[in-house]
């Protein structure tokens, strides 16, 4: 994760000794998660995936010109979002029980974009680091949470300059598979599916 923050900085850095362009400013948006309905039992606990709610995020951005049409762009964004699960315990009479685990990411975005004329295309990896969570899960006997402090992922979509506004819309997709932070009674949770959501964002640039 170090060496991750440490790239973004030194990204700045090298622009601003090489004379390049340098644009930056505040963003915000929503996210869309994607993750469909699944059932799994864990420890005589069935614990169902029932849907993931909008999430929203906000922060800053740099954009370093390269070229006429090429650019650099690190971020650095705060991402809330939230799951809802149903879950199904007998031993603690939980009957088909709807209950919220909510978190909050520093999410690290380093895209390579082409642009022409307003038009945008980015790609590029994405970092993760885990700040905080909330989880109404741990009405669950035995249900403990161990989030990794860092993981990667990819983001890559399309983008439109109107004026200083930046509109984004990116696609984004995980390394790793949702609930890998999850036990029920020393049982890993394991979904079998990788999170991935729709960005949208808005910012401004100085």
């Amino acid at each position: 994760m170090k060496k991750f923050i440490f790239v973004i900085v030194s990204l700045f850095i090298l622009g601003y000794h090489a004379n390049a362009q340098i644009r930056f400013g505040p963003k915000a948006g929503f996210s869309s998660s994607q993750l469909s309905q699944e059932s799994i039992q864990a420890n005589g606990v069935n614990l169902a995936i029932k849907e993931a709610n909008y999430g929203y995020h906000i922060g800053l951005f740099g954009r370093i010109k390269l070229s006429n049409h090429w650019y650099l762009q690190p971020e650095a964004v705060i991402n809330s979002n939230s799951v809802d699960f149903v879950v199904t315990d007998f031993q603690d009479g939980l009957m088909n029980k709807v209950l919220t685990e909510k978190y909050r990411n520093l999410d690290l975005p380093l895209m390579l974009g082409f642009k022409l004329g307003p038009l945008r295309a980015e790609a590029g990896p994405t970092g993760h680091v885990h700040l905080a969570s909330k989880s109404e899960l741990g009405q669950i006997g035995g249900y403990q949470r161990h989030f990794n402090d860092f993981n990667i992922g990819y983001q890559a979509g399309f983008g439109l300059d109107l004026w200083k506004l930046m509109l984004d819309l990116r696609y984004e997709g995980n390394l790793e598979r949702f609930g890998d932070h999850m036990s029920i009674g020393g049982q890993q949770v394991n979904f079998s599916q990788r999170p991935t959501r729709w960005v949208m964002s808005v910012g401004f640039s100085f």
